[in-house]
């Protein structure tokens, strides 16, 4: 055999092997990640809690949630998603992955995000007071805004004062629906009170549904351009949420992918859905995987020096650094469990609950979206065995010495 000839088998067999090997690793990865979900879905190893001696279907059952819609992330990637159970109980559609739920509150952490965006384009400031950014309405002036004004980081972190305290109900397809203006006066046809301001910003921390909509109006007005455009152009498309919108309401070729809304009971109601003029605090449709990729978004930023695909490094920073008022940074939740440090948010609309967290620094997490007003059991469940199945930080255990 020639030498040429020689060097070039022993390439070809180097490259069969590695092939095969890389095969063989695929296949032990797919194997470990259904024995995985298997033990998610199935019983769980006896620990004195009740919901243990139950599948994940039993669960849902338990608590009357027609569906759940999961992605799980693991090594900065979505290593699986699935759906569970029904989206409308009357027609019996089962749950798919690109099934939309209405996120609800999640709504706010993606806003946040597209600010952001703005900010690290030159567009608009994160420290400068907000009346900058409006023109058919101002914050008004007050011995509340004296030293400091209201800003987009304040209100996005619900440290601005604002007293409103609430999430929003939504309306119903037949009924007429608020301008922001109106949302924010508390003007007829708008179901909440006003927003009023209550307290010099950055001195309590208040959950301000009314904030954020005080943020939207502001966007809009300081980029020119409807809501749900900004957000699709500036982070869902760009992150490829190709199942998300923030539409309201939502446009009619879409429905059909749509989980419709369930009460307590698991029954359906007067509508299929509620609609949500409030489209930053609460408009967002979407899927688990699309928030998925919104999580990675922010744990790839975090940890490489160049950024994501939507935020650089400098304003994923701004998500997870809380004002230190409360327990909110910019748009997130952040919290400690273990030894572990994680960003979240929830969300609850009119016949939906869902959940997202994930670690800081280690690039795994999850979201759990649902159909039901009684979802909240259920997201606690499936995230406790998540934890468990992955080794989360929750559970790490002290060395033995």
């Amino acid at each position: 055999m020639k030498k040429s000839n020689y060097f070039l088998l022993v390439i070809i067999l180097l490259a069969g092997a590695l092939l095969i090997g890389a095969s063989h690793s695929g296949v032990r990865a797919q194997d470990l990640t259904a024995a995985i979900i298997a033990r998610i879905e199935g019983k769980q190893p006896s620990s004195g809690r009740e919901l243990d001696a139950l599948t994940l279907q039993e669960v849902m059952q338990k608590y009357n949630v027609p569906g759940i819609s999961v992605a799980v992330i693991k090594d900065y990637r979505i290593q699986w998603a699935k759906g569970y159970g029904v989206a409308d109980i009357e027609t019996k559609e089962p749950v798919k992955t690109d099934t939309l739920f209405q996120a609800a509150s999640i709504s706010k952490p993606v806003t946040a995000m597209a600010v952001l965006k703005a900010v690290q384009d030159g567009r608009v400031s994160l420290d400068d007071d907000i009346n900058k950014m409006l023109r058919s309405w101002k914050v008004p002036q007050s011995d509340f805004t004296k030293t400091l004004p209201v800003t987009p980081r304040s209100l996005l972190s619900h440290t601005s004062g604002a007293d409103d305290g609430f999430g929003f109900p939504g309306y119903s397809p037949a009924q007429p629906r608020p301008t922001l203006l109106q949302i924010i006066a508390g003007e007829k046809p708008s179901n909440t009170k006003p927003v009023l301001f209550a307290r010099a910003p950055y001195t309590a921390f208040k959950y301000s549904g009314g904030g954020l909509t005080i943020m939207q109006l502001a966007l809009m007005e300081a980029l020119k351009k409807p809501f749900a455009e900004i957000m699709m152009k500036s982070v869902l498309a760009p992150l490829g949420m190709a199942n998300s919108t923030y539409e309201q309401p939502l446009p009619a070729g879409v429905e059909a992918k749509a989980a419709r809304a369930h009460s307590l009971q698991g029954k359906s109601m007067d509508a299929k859905w509620h609609i949500y003029p409030e489209q930053a605090a609460a408009g967002l449709w979407t899927t688990p995987t699309d928030l998925a990729l919104f999580i990675v978004e922010i744990q790839r930023a975090l940890n490489g020096s160049d950024g994501g695909r939507v935020l650089s490094h400098k304003m994923a920073q701004e998500m997870i650094t809380p004002t230190g008022v409360g327990p909110f940074a910019v748009g997130l939740t952040i919290s400690k469990r273990g030894e572990g440090w994680y960003f979240n948010h929830s969300g609850g609309n009119w016949g939906f609950r869902c959940d997202l967290v994930a670690h800081i620094r280690k690039g795994y997490g999850v979201v759990i979206m649902t159909n039901g007003d009684n979802g909240g059991p259920v997201i606690r469940e499936f995230e406790e065995r998540v934890a468990i199945a992955y080794k989360w930080d929750t559970l790490d255990k002290p060395l033995q010495r």
